[in-house]
């Protein structure tokens, strides 16, 4: 099956970019929809953006116009930029299908904005 690394995420201050990825550890092509998703304490997780294997993208409300997400078929790589930072954007994020996430979730990559 399928295994999805995500890095990138750290400490930013509010305004600031981070820029994460996603790298899976087979072939992602055959994966129609690939999405970024997050969970901050106390909430559950949501889905924020997603990617369709042609390119079409979604975002929720609350990211579009700050977040971009692109895939890279040939490095079966999904990125997730992330411009003017809000403090509420703090989460672990996490990728996978979308949207139904289908393979096994894993620890993800911290993502903490301060004001």
């Amino acid at each position: 099956q399928v295994q999805l690394v995500e890095s990138g995420g750290g400490l930013a201050q509010a305004g600031g970019s981070l820029r994460l990825s996603c790298t899976a550890s087979g072939n992602i092509v055959p994966i129609n929809t690939m999405g970024w998703y997050r969970q901050a304490p106390g909430k559950q997780r949501e889905l924020v953006a997603a990617i369709t294997r042609g390119g079409t993208t979604t975002y929720a409300d609350s990211v579009k116009g700050r977040f971009t997400i692109s895939r890279d078929n040939a490095r079966n790589t999904v990125y997730l930029q992330m411009n003017s930072l809000k403090p509420e954007d703090t989460a672990v994020y996490y990728c996978n299908t979308s949207p139904i996430p289908a393979i096994s979730w894993r620890q993800g990559t911290q993502v903490t904005v301060s004001s």
